[in-house]
């Protein structure tokens, strides 16, 4: 009898084969469940059953198919291999890896199964693994040595911010496929990111002639051009960037806008399709129950620059002077690699310091979870190193952000936005997602920067020896082609005076030398400085007479420096977060006549302190002595007011209340 039962099976397995094979799929699907009755340990049946059931999407069928194979043979590599293609398609990350590993343990070069296995650590965000594993599968198998392969392997180098590599790996996949856009935007990015931005331009000029569709590619571009001051057809560019936007079409990542558009609408637009299209609203985790207050109030802060960044050291002595008998606060760090006093510094004013750079969000969030923290705060926002999924996955049952990105998040899921009056007029509200703190003063500081004990002279930094110093010490990208031309019209009303700039890039150097020249200025009264340690950066503000401001988007750290070391700040307000700071922080040191109301009032000032040193001298002497009077850089206050906001949003959230906008107690009427 079991002799005629395994033969039918066999027989019926055979005829199964077959149909499947003439793409028959149900007659095949009926034949294998006959051979699987007729011998019910008949693993290589169950197997192809599998994979028929999974041809025909029906993957749970198809899962428990294959576990009965692998549970009669677990020595057969390839049952595992398929049940592992399955459980990724169901999203059984965790389960379809076991199973790849299983495959390999059985076959050491499996070199499909190390593939596969390489691209599902993709998916799980291992990038480290799964570079190792592509590179295995590609010395095992030539024939894996496609534009994709590349592709991924470059995907992945960029992810560990191995730029060199990802450039050469973006390369072996361009040089397949000469017409494979995604590349030639990756391979952009990594040219943008090793400052080598004109290759970048090129780059990204090649992706768009080939698919001028892909996701976010004429903002990214556009951003490369602006960190070089290229300024060629740029009108024509925020045209279609606002129109896209207008669309809700995914046509620039949020940051670069800020430099371009003086439109919170549009800004928003931008947040909200970027959250939409790269870390919607993520359940996995499940929502976050209601609880009581119990203790201590948990803070997390959540950032990618706890490190010598502008960030970290404004907000340093904020983290020290937190009261530590209400609040216990936990720094979640991510972003690059580092080491060094700052960061030390910063480690020893957190209650818990924790480096979660080779976790995924979802284990972040997680992590975030299982230490009850109450109030998570996003230092990073959309600048580099962003991790907004974190955030996506409810870290905190209340999130906020907070200084790393000017603007709105547009995401459902971050509650609460810091800001201050002068930055966020309540009549603006509506253009931004979260509910507003309102603080006294929106930006965090200190008042222990150091400045070096023997500065270089005015001319080691290139200034000459006589003549006003207009200063701008932004970053090129920053830089429009509006705020030039008022500078240059600036110099042309200042006879002897020069313009001293940061030097990001000696091509930025050299379009804005050319760009000086188009607006018939002497190209040498352009001065241009290298980055600096902080004591000599800080030190070489004292010989600079006035700080010109950038509109869209405002000095923020850099104005913060200016100020403190005793240089006057000029600005004009725009309309949006990025566009308003530095009116804050001059409505902070009570010095409203640093604020202009228009272009014409802006240059006008300008010139009058230029050319009026009493007048100047006035402003320099009131500066001196608003630093140490004035609510900018009082951190302890500063401090005072965070915590009794940080308290007002946790009531509510005991209390079973949603967010709502927090006023400061002088402001009830906003």
């Amino acid at each position: 009898v079991n002799i005629n039962a395994g033969t039918n099976a066999r027989e019926y397995y055979r005829r199964a084969n077959e149909l499947r094979a003439l793409g028959q799929l149900e007659a095949a699907l009926a034949a294998y469940d006959q051979a699987v009755t007729a011998d019910p340990k008949f693993a290589k049946a169950f197997c192809n059953r599998g994979v028929t059931l999974a041809l025909l999407h029906r993957l749970t069928a198809a899962l428990e198919s294959y576990d009965r194979a692998v549970t009669l043979d677990p020595g057969d590599a390839l049952g595992h291999y398929n049940r592992a293609g399955v459980q990724r398609q169901l999203a059984q990350l965790d389960a379809a890896l076991a199973s790849y590993d299983s495959a390999i343990a059985l076959r050491p070069d499996y070199a499909e199964a190390i593939f596969n296995r390489g691209v599902l650590l993709q998916e799980l965000k291992r990038w480290q693994d799964s570079l190792g594993g592509l590179q295995n599968a590609l010395a095992l198998n030539p024939a894996f040595a496609t534009d994709h392969t590349w592709y991924l392997m470059a995907v992945a180098c960029s992810e560990l911010q191995q730029w060199e590599e990802a450039i050469a790996a973006y390369g072996c996949a361009i040089d397949i496929n000469p017409a494979y856009a995604q590349a030639c935007q990756g391979r952009a990015t990594a040219f943008h990111e090793l400052k080598r931005y004109e290759e970048a331009v090129a780059s990204y000029d090649r992706a768009l002639a080939l698919r001028g569709d892909l996701r976010f590619l004429p903002g990214l571009r556009r951003y490369a051009m602006m960190h070089i001051c290229d300024w060629s057809g740029i009108d024509a560019d925020i045209a279609r960037l606002s129109a896209g936007l207008r669309e809700a079409a995914p046509i620039s990542p949020p940051f670069p806008l800020l430099a371009l558009l003086d439109s919170a609408e549009l800004q928003h637009s931008a947040a909200a399709i970027w959250v939409r299209e790269q870390c919607p609203p993520d359940n996995t985790l499940g929502p976050i129950p209601a609880r009581a207050r119990s203790g201590k109030i948990r803070i997390g802060y959540f950032s990618a620059d706890f490190r010598l960044h502008p960030v970290s050291l404004l907000l340093a002595e904020l983290f020290e002077l937190h009261d530590r008998s209400r609040f216990e606060i936990i720094a979640f760090a991510f972003g690059p690699p580092v080491d060094g006093a700052v960061q030390a510094r910063l480690a020893r004013g957190f209650d818990q310091f924790i480096d979660v750079r080779g976790q995924s969000d979802a284990e972040v969030a997680a992590l975030a979870r299982t230490h009850i923290i109450d109030i998570a705060v996003d230092l990073t926002g959309f600048t580099e190193y962003s991790r907004t999924n974190i955030f996506a996955l409810r870290a905190a049952p209340l999130q906020l952000g907070y200084i790393g990105y000017l603007g709105t998040t547009g995401a459902p899921y971050m509650d609460y936005l810091i800001a201050d009056a002068t930055i966020i007029p309540p009549g603006e509200r509506v253009h931004y997602s979260e509910k507003i703190i309102y603080l006294p003063v929106y930006m965090a500081n200190h008042a222990k920067r150091q400045f070096a004990a023997q500065p270089a002279s005015p001319a080691e930094i290139g200034l000459p020896p006589h003549g006003f110093v207009f200063a701008c010490c932004n970053a090129n990208y920053k830089l429009s082609p509006a705020t030039f031309e008022g500078w240059m019209r600036i110099l042309r009303r200042v006879r002897g005076s020069v313009l001293f700039l940061t030097a990001d890039n000696a091509v930025a150097e050299r379009n804005l030398r050319r760009e000086a020249v188009c607006r018939d200025i002497d190209p040498a009264r352009l001065v241009f400085g290298a980055r600096l340690a902080l004591p000599e950066y800080m030190a070489r503000y004292r010989s600079l007479d006035l700080f010109l401001d950038t509109l869209p988007y405002n000095a923020g750290a850099t104005a913060s420096d200016a100020l403190w070391a005793g240089v006057p700040v000029l600005t004009r307000p725009g309309t949006t977060f990025a566009g308003r700071v530095a009116a804050s922080l001059l409505t902070a040191l009570e010095m409203p006549e640093l604020i202009a109301t228009s272009q014409q009032h802006f240059e006008d000032l300008a010139v009058n302190l230029a050319s009026e040193p009493a007048h100047l001298a006035r402003v320099r002497e009131k500066l001196v002595t608003k630093r140490l009077t004035a609510p900018l850089f009082d951190a302890r206050a500063f401090t005072m007011h965070l915590e009794r906001a940080y308290e007002q949003i946790a009531e509510r959230f005991y209390r079973g209340l949603p967010p709502d906008h927090i006023l400061p107690r002088s402001a009830a009427a906003l």
